[in-house]
């Protein structure tokens, strides 16, 4: 899952992260910015992976490139 935490004090949001990285980015961006307030605002999650989630595309696009090579080299005999 991929979290995103938006600030309540102004419209900083982090981007899409894990839960952990994502509230220490809060807790950091609160230090900085908003010295002596207690983190607030609110998280925003979704089901994607937060680190690339491009899996089943890079999975079709092998998959599609190995029956192409099979199909050539069954063509030419190979």
């Amino acid at each position: 899952m991929g979290y995103r935490y938006w600030c309540g004090e102004c419209s900083f949001k982090t981007p899409w992260l894990s839960e952990a990285q994502g509230g220490q980015q809060q807790i950091e961006h609160y230090a900085r910015k908003h010295p002596g307030i207690p983190p607030g605002g609110h998280v925003e999650v979704t089901r994607r992976n937060p680190n690339g989630g491009h899996g089943c595309l890079q999975l079709a696009a092998l998959v599609l490139l190995l029956l192409i090579l099979a199909a050539s080299c069954h063509r030419y005999g190979a």
